[in-house]
């Protein structure tokens, strides 16, 4: 069956390199955020909110949005790094987004300054959860520095032992 596209050439291999790139440009532009406003200043919100030891955590977090932001952009250890990005996008939903619903758009009002918006739902938080899991069950596609050290380890050839002689010889 033809479904209109040229089997010889797809962007479909492509789709899970845009992902990243926003994914991981988003992780870490909120992870930048944090840290120019202050790490002692979201350390306020996450005391506000209950979390424990709210200074180390609030590094933990600026820390992990940055770093795995960077990592997750660059295709580094994507399946590493997407356990605490998204433990942190599930804190989120139920400490701070849950009671504002679903949605993250709510337009209240449009005045002469601009646009009014309430507080944002748990919908954004989802998404980039589902993205994560893309990640991690279809691979980072192409440009990621996980495929190249798939690459490099297959080309290194492994140490065995023969079978007969019990001497140790290289295999490609």
């Amino acid at each position: 069956m033809h479904n209109g596209r040229s089997d010889q050439f797809s962007l479909a291999p492509w789709a899970p390199f845009l992902l990243r790139l926003i994914i991981g440009y988003g992780f870490a532009i909120h992870g930048l955020a944090k840290l120019s406003r202050g790490p002692d200043a979201f350390a306020g919100v996450l005391q506000s909110i209950g979390v424990p030891a709210p200074h180390f955590m609030a590094w933990v977090t600026i820390i992990t949005e940055l770093f795995g932001g960077l990592a997750v952009g660059l295709g580094a250890f994507v399946t590493l790094v997407s356990v605490p990005l998204a433990v942190i996008l599930l804190v989120a939903i139920f400490t701070v987004h849950l009671p504002y619903g679903f949605s993250s758009i709510k337009l209240i009002a449009v005045t002469p300054a601009g646009a009014q918006f309430g507080p944002p739902g748990y919908e954004c938080d989802l998404l980039y959860i589902a993205g994560l899991v893309a990640l991690v069950l279809g691979g980072p596609g192409p440009l990621a520095v996980d495929g190249l050290r798939r690459h490099n380890k297959q080309k290194k050839p492994a140490l065995t032992i023969g079978p007969i002689s019990g001497k140790h010889s290289a295999s490609a």
